[in-house]
């Protein structure tokens, strides 16, 4: 299923393919040092399936990243007596290299994350003096905006919910993407915030869930709304993006 041809939505995807791995063991809650490779590889996947579907610019390190994931899994299903020599002594897990690239990335993304937050601390507040600073523990990271895949997990969830379009469909009232963006635009001229999930609840086709999604994805672009979470993996909710 592909989007609407009347409207495509064009969203530059900044997460990279190692935010996309850390998302899904986070997700998963499995350890960063024992991934299991088969699982993670057909849910990574399926994210970049559904990726394609909504048409976002997928980098080529995606397609980079998928075909490592396989070649380890493959790796991992052959015996170790077959294995070649070079492989032998490379390392005897596969899995080390992504797991040495992820915990580096890792390590990187939170120092960023906390100098952000800082910063975010500071923008407000006038010193009369300067004579030294303090920086006390760091401070848990509050989750404002939500990433891209969690925003593409809550599509899959809703298409999920949503039964095959029958025979019948094909004749039924179609959706496009400006409409939705008209319909959402003034339900949040009524409510300050939206649960994405609420947004979804009455939809009956496949058309129409990925019409809103799409519509989502193009008031994102221009900055009319935000999506937030009050918590990891809590419902995620609409708001205005002049909302402080």
């Amino acid at each position: 299923m592909t989007p609407p041809e009347e409207y495509r939505v064009k969203l530059d995807v900044f997460e990279g393919p190692l935010d996309l791995l850390l998302y899904l063991i986070r997700k998963e809650e499995v350890d960063i040092y024992d991934i299991p490779i088969e699982r993670i590889t057909q849910q990574y996947m399926a994210y970049l399936d559904l990726m394609r579907m909504l048409d976002l610019n997928i980098a080529g390190e995606f397609i980079v990243m998928a075909a490592s994931l396989m070649m380890i899994k493959s790796r991992l299903l052959l015996p170790v007596e077959e294995r070649t020599a070079e492989e032998e002594e490379d390392e005897d897990d596969p899995r080390w290299d992504l797991v040495r690239q992820l915990v580096e990335y890792k390590k990187f993304k939170d120092a960023a994350l906390h100098l952000q937050g800082l910063e975010e601390q500071q923008e407000n507040v006038f010193i009369r003096t300067g004579d030294g600073v303090e920086l006390g523990a760091q401070p848990d990271v509050a989750l404002q905006d939500v990433s891209i895949f969690d925003l593409i997990a809550a599509f899959n969830d809703a298409l999920s919910k949503v039964q095959k379009e029958e025979l019948r469909e094909i004749f039924a009232e179609r959706f496009t993407v400006g409409e939705k963006i008209d319909d959402l635009l003034q339900r949040m001229e009524q409510t300050d915030r939206l649960s994405l999930t609420e947004l979804f609840r009455d939809m009956r086709s496949r058309h129409e869930v990925v019409c809103a999604f799409l519509a989502v994805l193009e008031l994102m672009r221009l900055k009319h709304i935000r999506a937030t979470q009050d918590a990891p993996y809590a419902p995620i909710l609409l708001i205005k993006a002049t909302e402080e």
